[in-house]
């Protein structure tokens, strides 16, 4: 593929990392390609977690979508009556990233603004790398919106008054103030190789407890609580039924009483 590289670091794991000299841009192309990317770990079930990253050499996870392309749309008025399909496009992409079976973790090693930050918000797990970074939606400094998610999905994460905070006045933060807002779970040295080891731990666990936990979480997350309840109950029944339930429990309770819980912290 012309943007993202594939490599598999261990049983289980897939890291996708985005390249695009010299600053990062997030172009159609390269949505085009993860696309199909997202479509093959949808149906390829030894994928069991998927990092998502910058490839290291420039200064950006996925600095942010190509604002060339933007103003090109905007400049010509039939395109830019059709941006909200753009939009759509891209908030499809995202839906069958977040609905993925796997869990996903977001390496944000370098400035993750915009697009790519819309990205990551639809990733399971954000790291952030310590650094002179930057994270956030800047949009409104150019005059338009974000249209890939982050009104909808930001404010899920930290509140919508955090949110309108942070997008009306089109704040970049770096990454210590990042973790602090809660824009990522953790800041690393090397968040490639700390998103690896998070999703080594996750491919190591059933996949059906993995699916069905993201699953109820996602799906429930917008529902009435009775409904919500209701789809937990059902993926609980899913995960009892399966094997590896039976052979986890049955290995839990053959370990001695006063070691269970080292168990459950390996």
């Amino acid at each position: 593929m012309a943007f993202w590289s594939l490599s598999s670091p261990g049983d289980g794991v897939v890291v996708a990392a985005y390249s695009n000299p010299t600053m990062n841009y997030f172009v159609p192309e390269a949505v085009a390609e993860l696309g199909q990317l997202i479509e093959s770990w949808h149906a390829d079930r030894s994928v069991r977690a998927v990092v998502l990253c910058g490839d290291g050499r420039s200064s950006g996870f996925i600095t942010h979508f190509s604002v060339e392309t933007l103003e090109q749309i905007a400049s010509d008025p039939e395109s830019a009556r059709g941006s909200a399909a753009v939009s759509q496009g891209y908030h499809a992409l995202l839906d069958q990233l977040n609905r993925l079976p796997q869990a996903v973790v977001a390496a944000m090693n370098g400035d993750t603004m915009g697009g790519g930050f819309e990205l990551a918000l639809a990733c399971d797990i954000r790291v952030g790398q310590t650094g002179d970074h930057r994270y956030g939606l800047p949009e409104a400094r150019l005059g338009i919106m974000p249209g890939g998610g982050g009104t909808q999905r930001l404010p899920r994460l930290v509140g919508p008054a955090r949110a309108l905070e942070l997008t009306l006045r089109a704040r970049i933060v770096d990454p210590p103030e990042a973790l602090r807002l809660g824009l990522v779970h953790e800041l690393a040295d090397d968040a490639v190789a700390r998103a690896i080891q998070i999703a080594t731990e996750i491919a190591e666990l059933p996949a059906t407890s993995v699916a069905d936990i993201k699953a109820a979480m996602y799906r429930g997350m917008d529902a009435p609580l009775a409904a919500g309840l209701a789809l937990e109950s059902g993926n609980f029944q899913n995960t009892m039924l399966s094997e590896a339930a039976r052979e986890r429990m049955r290995t839990y309770l053959d370990q001695p009483e006063h070691e269970r819980r080292a168990w459950l912290e390996t």
